[in-house]
Formats: C-alpha cells, structure tokens, sequence
C-alpha cells in the first residue's frame, strides 16, 4: 500500500487508502490459507508422502518390525512439481542438509528408520507424529551418512502419479506410498490428499502436534522450563504492547550448542 501511495498523483486529504483492503472476513483467501504448518522439518511437498508413511506404518506395524532386509522396495506417486524437484534423481545422494531436505528419499528413508528403530509406531497418527518428528539433528552430518537410511534410500522408486494427482495440486498435496516385501506382499498407505497440518486436515491435533513441536525446537536452545513461557508470548502478540514487543525476544539462559554440521 506504502509504495502504491507513492505514486498516487492526487494524495487523500485524509490520508485515507484509495482502495479498499478486506481483511479475512470478506473476499476470497489468500493463498497462505490453504497451506500447511509443517510437523517437524521437511520440504513442504514431502509432506503427503510422511502422511502416507505414518498411515502405512499404523495399518502395516509389520513393517517396522521385520526390519530393513525384509522390504524389498518402496514406491512413491506423487504429482509434478514435487515429482521433478524433490524426487530428482539428483537428489539421490544428498551431502549437506541443505541437499538433504530437499531430498524426499531421505525425508522418508530417515521417518522410516526412526520408526524402526524403534520396533513400532503409536496407534494414534497425532502420536506418531510427534514420535517420529524430524527434527535439526536428523538433518547433521553424522544423520545423513547414516547407514541404514542409505540402505532405506536405496530401495525407494518415484512414479509420477499423472493427471490424477497433478490436477489435485495445489488444492492439497497428493501423494501415496506403497512398501513391497520380500514376502511378495504389499503394503499400501492409500491417497492421501491433506495431510496432518494441512489447512484442510479434519483429523490430526494440530495443537496438540504444534505444541510438541515447539518444544522439541525450544529445548534445543533454551531451558525447557523456559519454553511455555516463550511460547505463550509469541501466542498472544495480538494483545501485546508496544513495550511487550520490546521484550518479547528477550530470553534467559541461553544454550549455545555445537552445529550439528
């Protein structure tokens, strides 16, 4: 508006716009209103794809059982662009975090492996989520050269989901992932459309899964004991004041920690 004023040649006496701006309760939505919040740290188009893994995971607890040697590969549909940028070939052998959260065979070899390292995953796909949240560390230098996600990337092959889920995108983020055994079974998550955080998502806490993600990043670099209370000042900026403002990155006990790269 700022710069527009500027090169308005006759200026409001008053001061006032000289169009009118509707806010939220009129007119359609801006285009960051049906996005998502991302549950941990991923690429934003990896985000069906996890969703299609936490799902697969529950119906399937087999697959986190037995363990990397019994699958025998993993396939992945998702639709372009996310089939050309994070499913580039490219983007196979990821070296740096940068590289690597871009890199979807990663993204969903490193949720995978957490998963069976831990022999399981919750009944509740909230709980899962948080258990298996990608976090800063999954993204170092010793995560990424990590053995068993390198065995875990080895067995995924993309398939462009054609004009089926092309069409769907940007409306939601289509995608689906089916795990073959060597067994000759296989494992479907199904079509998943809105995954948990998306705009759209009737299904997931998204408080409840926001909530552990803060605190899972807080604690990185502060107390725990001093994270709710940060937390909550970022909360209620709407009824802060300009004094609060000031303060409001104002923070006690600082944890310096070596970069996890």
């Amino acid at each position: 508006m700022s710069v527009c004023m500027q090169h308005e040649k006759e200026k409001s006496a008053d001061g006032q716009c000289p169009f009118n701006i509707i806010l939220s309760t009129g007119g359609d939505d801006f285009a960051v209103m049906g996005m998502h919040f991302k549950l941990g740290l991923y690429e934003h188009q990896s985000a069906g794809a996890l969703e299609g893994l936490i799902q697969l995971l529950m119906k399937h607890p087999e697959i986190a059982k037995e363990g990397i040697d019994a699958i025998d590969k993993i396939e992945i549909a998702a639709y372009e662009p996310a089939f050309g940028i994070i499913g580039d070939p490219a983007k196979r052998d990821p070296r740096t975090r940068q590289s690597a959260d871009h890199s979807m065979v990663y993204i969903v070899s490193t949720m995978l492996r957490k998963a069976m390292e831990k022999g399981g995953v919750p009944a509740h796909g909230d709980d899962t989520w948080c258990e298996l949240m990608l976090s800063p560390y999954d993204y170092g230098k010793e995560a990424i050269a990590n053995t068993q996600t390198r065995k875990l990337m080895e067995k995924i092959e993309f398939v462009h989901g054609g004009k089926e889920y092309d069409d769907k995108y940007p409306e939601g983020i289509p995608t689906s992932i089916d795990i073959f055994t060597k067994k000759g079974a296989k494992c479907s998550s199904g079509f998943v459309m809105f995954p948990s955080g998306h705009a759209r998502n009737t299904t997931c806490d998204l408080k409840k899964i926001l909530a552990y993600k803060n605190k899972m990043l807080g604690t990185i670099s502060l107390p725990e004991a001093e994270v709710a209370p940060f937390v909550a000042k970022l909360d209620d900026l709407k009824s802060a004041s300009g004094k609060d403002l000031d303060t409001v990155y104002d923070l006690k006990g600082l944890i310096e920690r070596d970069p996890v790269d």
